[in-house]
């Protein structure tokens, strides 16, 4: 049966290949499109899509009234592409990652509600067919592999044959999952300089939204409510230990997540051994986002794979990312956590608790630096939501 995707699902569903073309049939450039009255209010679409996603409100964004008319509708998918062009320019790993599960958890309101005819289109257009309530073992994998509730575990699934049983009501969120993957994997995209400095004082203020977010958030850098991993890798430095490489870009990007500035990060280094100023200070910037792109600190699950996870305690058993770790620690105010297991990583050696443990002026407004072949995937933090 043929499924009509029309412009109401446009609005609902900017990520579908219809909606993507529908916006380059009449945004045409960037540029241009951006100084039109139309690209304008789009523009302010876009800005509302990024500050809702940084303060984590789930949800739908207004578009303009009567959203349903031709304009607003227009304007309301041109908001997605222009909201993909801003978080590109920025080079924000934690904007990126925060703008796919807003839109991804827009897309899951509307998806619930969703005749079955076009979610199953929806989710074919996506590479998922829920026809049987089945999924082959791998895809099944590869799919849940973010999601952290037990429940998605393998060993906590129907198997049978090759293929992983699910729910009638889970549909809608291995949807949202795939959505959201989807989107994070053709991000950032390749945008002109030319198309981002249309777009500079927008992203200004957004970013200057960002660091109040994370002011409020995580308040003044407070070293008591720090990771045991990132403790551990202090107290390697402060010993004139060496530590891996993959430790010092956890401890850097950490340290810079939370508000510590770059002089301040540069001097817990100058006691490492082979301390060096003026590379140090090139990685420092690099990763702090001198260079155009701004880390994240990986999450707890990246930490064990390179073995700088340590010395674990019983509030990492319920947090999957440093970041979530230094927050709820400081809500809890600094009582000492009851220690688990492991010890610091050195060059690059996990610790003993650890061992075993392995468990990237436009053609067109929806496609800014031109063809996109899809096939480069990017392997994202994940960081729990507060």
């Amino acid at each position: 049966m043929r499924v009509a995707i029309d412009e109401k699902d446009f609005i609902k569903y900017p990520f579908l290949k219809e909606s993507q073309n529908f916006v380059g049939s009449y945004a045409g450039s960037p540029g241009r499109f951006l100084n039109s009255p139309l690209g304008k209010a789009a523009l302010e679409n876009a800005t509302a899509r990024i500050m809702s996603a940084i303060r984590s409100k789930s949800e739908t964004v207004p578009v303009v009234p009567g959203s349903t008319d031709s304009d607003g509708v227009r304007v309301a998918v041109a908001g997605y592409a222009i909201a993909r062009i801003i978080v590109s320019c920025m080079k924000d790993r934690m904007i990126i990652d925060r703008l796919t599960r807003f839109e991804s958890q827009q897309a899951y309101e509307y998806l619930t509600d969703e005749e079955p005819g076009k979610k199953a289109y929806i989710a074919k257009s996506l590479g998922l067919d829920f026809a049987t309530r089945r999924i082959p073992l791998i895809p099944y994998i590869e799919l849940v592999s973010g999601m952290r509730e037990d429940r998605w575990r393998l060993v906590n699934r129907d198997v049978r044959e090759g293929f992983v049983e699910v729910g009638q009501h889970e549909i809608d969120e291995l949807l949202r999952e795939r959505i959201r993957v989807s989107i994070h994997r053709n991000l950032p995209v390749t945008v002109p300089p030319g198309v981002c400095e249309l777009v500079t004082s927008t992203v200004s203020v957004i970013g200057a939204a960002e660091q109040a977010y994370l002011l409020e958030q995580f308040g003044t850098v407070d070293e008591g409510s720090f990771p045991p991993c990132m403790n551990a890798l202090i107290d390697a430095l402060s010993a004139g230990t060496n530590i891996s490489h993959p430790g010092r870009f956890a401890l850097t990007a950490f340290l810079h997540n939370i508000g510590m500035n770059s002089t301040e990060i540069i001097n817990l280094f100058c006691r490492a051994p082979d301390f060096d100023i003026s590379r140090t200070m090139y990685q420092v910037e690099h990763i702090s986002g001198r260079g155009g792109t701004e880390y994240t600190a990986p999450s707890c699950a990246a930490m064990r794979t390179t073995g700088v996870c340590a010395r674990k305690d019983h509030l990492c058993e319920k947090i999957t990312h440093p970041l979530s770790y230094y927050k709820a620690k400081k809500k809890k105010g600094n009582r000492p956590p009851i220690p688990v297991s492991g010890d610091v990583p050195v060059d690059g050696h996990p610790g003993p608790a650890h061992q075993d443990d392995k468990a990237g002026d436009g053609k067109n407004i929806s496609d800014p630096g031109g063809e996109d072949d899809g096939k480069h995937d990017k392997k994202d933090g994940k960081q729990d939501e507060a």
